[in-house]
């Protein structure tokens, strides 16, 4: 690294990237901090936490003696991330907000702010390690491999990686926290966020509800028999086993029964007891390609993940009809429409894509 280079380090408030600028601050950088704000905490019902993960990070950089500046994305996360998350959701298919976000506002609408205060890099507090291989950046696995965010991370590319600086690559979780403590900086208890406008299990129902068009519909089996009744689509997920309502069923066996599909022109909640019906094995097509590098090679194989931390299971790639599939060569469990599925080449990331169909 360059230690001529100015960096400003996205500050969110929360331990990852206040250690990130603790770690670049002892190493001599010239830093600033900057906290992005993508929702107005005062609408719905006050969910979001702008205003307390602003004063956190506010109280880091006075801690470190730097500037925190502030921007607001409020309206492009609005138009670029939310609704089509919502969108989404209303198509019946489970999209992945954080990923939205990173493409559309932190890597570009973001990035490109930083540059343009004439900045050269952006270090953020992801779990992440960026390499040079063969004269081209390389997205790799970090150290530590259980808070691995590379999941995120598929959809950056060559110039991005040219400006992004991953402070946290080389070190674990409880280093983290233990940096966090020798600070005495109380964050390390602070949850971790993720998901839309980082509002937690407890308000997503309540906030999601306010837009989404919210049809009580059947739940049946597979063999089309009505078990009971589900509030709305967007509440399940494929895979789901707890919280759906309909308990022991009369002349059924009392094995739990868990959300395998959901039929969208009827409206039906589809579920079953067979958890094989969970398991598939086989083609899966994806759209909104990135491959950081070239693209992957025919016939070789790879590894996925279908979510984050998932178990790496191999595949292979096909490109057919100018649309890439994945040629899943061992059983995933609940693979979802609207999820995103990552290739690995050994510890590298190469890209990946959002499923849009499961090819049975």
């Amino acid at each position: 690294m360059n230690f001529n280079e100015k960096i400003i380090v996205g500050m969110s408030g929360g331990v990852d990237s206040s250690i990130s600028a603790i770690i670049l601050k002892d190493m001599g950088f010239n830093i600033k901090g900057l906290f992005m704000k993508n929702w107005e905490e005062d609408d719905h019902d006050g969910n979001c936490n702008a205003k307390n993960d602003y004063q956190d990070a506010k109280r880091i950089a006075d801690k470190l003696g730097i500037e925190l500046l502030t921007v607001n994305f409020s309206d492009k996360y609005w138009s670029l991330v939310f609704k089509r998350f919502i969108d989404d959701l209303n198509s019946g298919i489970t999209p992945n907000p954080d990923i939205f976000c990173n493409r559309e506002i932190k890597f570009h609408y973001f990035l490109n702010h930083v540059l343009s205060l004439e900045y050269d890099k952006l270090a953020t507090g992801h779990y992440a390690k960026i390499k040079i291989k063969n004269d081209k950046y390389t997205l790799n696995i970090p150290k530590d491999k259980i808070k691995d965010q590379t999941y995120f991370l598929y959809v950056i590319n060559q110039y991005i990686m040219n400006h992004l600086v991953f402070p946290l690559n080389d070190i674990s979780k409880s280093d983290v926290k233990n940096i966090a403590k020798s600070f005495d900086i109380k964050l390390f208890e602070k949850k971790e966020s993720m998901g839309i406008c980082f509002i937690g299990k407890k308000n997503y129902t309540n906030l999601i509800s306010n837009y989404i068009t919210n049809i009580p519909g059947k739940i049946v089996d597979d063999d089309n028999k009505v078990l009971g009744k589900h509030n709305g689509l967007f509440y399940y997920t494929i895979g789901q086993r707890k919280g759906i309502g309909i308990g022991g069923t009369k002349n059924r066996s009392e094995k739990p029964w868990y959300v395998v599909d959901k039929k969208i022109e009827e409206n039906y909640l589809v579920v079953s007891q067979d958890t094989d019906r969970l398991n598939y094995k086989g083609e899966i097509e994806l759209n909104e390609i990135n491959w950081i590098n070239n693209h992957p090679e025919e016939n070789k194989e790879y590894h996925a993940r279908f979510r984050h931390g998932g178990k790496l299971l191999p595949v292979t790639i096909i490109q057919r009809d100018e649309k890439w599939y994945l040629d899943l060569k061992t059983s995933e469990r609940a693979p979802t429409c609207g999820q995103s599925a990552v290739l690995y080449d050994e510890d590298e990331c190469i890209g990946g894509g959002i499923i849009n169909k499961l090819c049975f």
